[in-house]
């Protein structure tokens, strides 16, 4: 069978249109955030010529599905998974506090960390799920999947991800570039959490019948909790540590979805 998905090409073009946008907008405020969002597109975008040039009506079908099929979603894995998540935080706080880091935590932000020249943090992060998952889920997960079972899968796509948001860390106002003010160890330990980050993820993905609603919903759920809980920087390490064992429970329990491979070759027909 003709490959459908064409990985190499996709985040060839995705990393470097990305980082061409993304760096000049570190290097131009005045059009920093035209350039912004040319960048956060280029993976949605990418995606839609994919597969709206390959002619292909099973895959047009199939990216259409993933983004209105209500059906697909399972509300009770959905609140699962973010559940989890907010364990995930309850727990590294707790752990922080043996550290001498603030009972304070335990409350809400009375705002954000980071503004974007003019536009408010809570559109960018909404805006931002919604149009990296066109990209991610609309394409680049399924294009690695198709050559390998979730878990392999989960892991190169983790280390890509991680390695897409390299730029904003350049770019002035920028949550990353907060955390590149602070040192660079709060720099790799953002790059690392979104590794076993992607694997819990990917089981929300798949569990929904690889559902872009159902991402598009997390996302922006874990975002929401990263910003408006308030944590320290030193806890968000502590949370990276919480986060890898959450993911190795997760493929522990979940075995048997990470580690088929009835779907390699034949997405997206299953």
């Amino acid at each position: 069978m003709k490959a459908r998905y064409h990985p190499i090409r996709f985040y060839v073009i995705v990393f470097t249109f990305t980082w061409f946008f993304w760096i000049c907008a570190a290097f131009n405020d005045e059009l920093a955030m035209t350039f912004m969002l040319l960048g956060l597109c280029v993976p949605a975008f990418t995606a839609l010529l994919f597969i709206f040039t390959s002619k292909d009506r099973i895959l047009i079908h199939d990216l259409k599905r993933k983004l209105m099929a209500v059906g697909s979603l399972k509300p009770h894995s959905l609140l699962c998974a973010m559940l989890l998540f907010a364990f995930i935080i309850f727990l590294s706080i707790s752990i922080s506090l043996l550290f001498n880091q603030p009972m304070t935590q335990f409350a809400f932000t009375d705002g954000f960390s980071f503004s974007i020249h003019g536009f408010s943090a809570l559109f960018t992060m909404l805006m931002a799920s919604v149009i990296e998952e066109v990209g991610w889920r609309g394409y680049g997960e399924d294009a690695i999947a198709q050559s390998c079972n979730w878990y392999k899968e989960s892991i190169l796509f983790g280390i890509l991800w991680a390695l897409w948001h390299l730029p904003l860390f350049l770019i002035t106002g920028s949550y990353q570039n907060g955390l590149a003010v602070l040192g660079p160890m709060y720099v790799i330990n953002f790059l690392i959490s979104v590794i076993p980050l992607g694997f819990i993820t990917t089981w929300v993905y798949v569990i929904n019948e690889r559902s872009m609603l159902a991402c598009i919903l997390f996302h922006l759920f874990v975002n929401l909790c990263q910003e408006k809980i308030a944590m320290t920087p030193q806890t968000k390490c502590i949370e990276t540590f919480i986060i890898t064992l959450a993911a190795i429970v997760l493929v522990t329990c979940y075995r048997q979805l990470f580690f088929e491979t009835k779907h390699v070759g034949q997405l997206p027909e299953i």
